[in-house]
């Protein structure tokens, strides 16, 4: 079983991957599926990651809104066909730096 830390690992890694693609900007996203695809299942991999997060774990990072993360991981994984492209872009470009800089804080703490 993954301990906490590694599933934060994992989200870090993750936020990376689509950081690779994201740097294309909203034109290349709304115009290339495989960018679509691939920062989509990216934002399935956080999802699952901090479903997969203690509760305690959770509690003593309550700054982090892990209950709308998951949530996204939820309708990406179970309503795809009704995918919104503009709510997953916006999530990458307004949520997703928030979401580095806690995970990196708790990593730095961590070490």
């Amino acid at each position: 079983m993954r301990s906490d830390y590694e599933r934060i690992v994992d989200i870090q890694e993750t936020i990376q991957h689509i950081e690779k693609y994201a740097i294309r900007r909203k034109e290349a996203f709304e115009k290339d599926e495989l960018i679509q695809s691939w920062i989509v299942r990216h934002l399935q991999i956080i999802g699952e990651a901090a479903s997969r997060l203690s509760e305690h774990f959770r509690k003593s990072h309550s700054e982090i809104p892990w209950s709308n993360i998951i949530g996204m991981h939820n309708i990406l994984v179970h309503d795809y066909f009704e995918i919104d492209k503009s709510i997953v872009w916006a999530a990458v470009e307004n949520e997703l730096p928030n979401l580095k800089i806690h995970i990196n804080k708790i990593i730095e703490n961590k070490a």
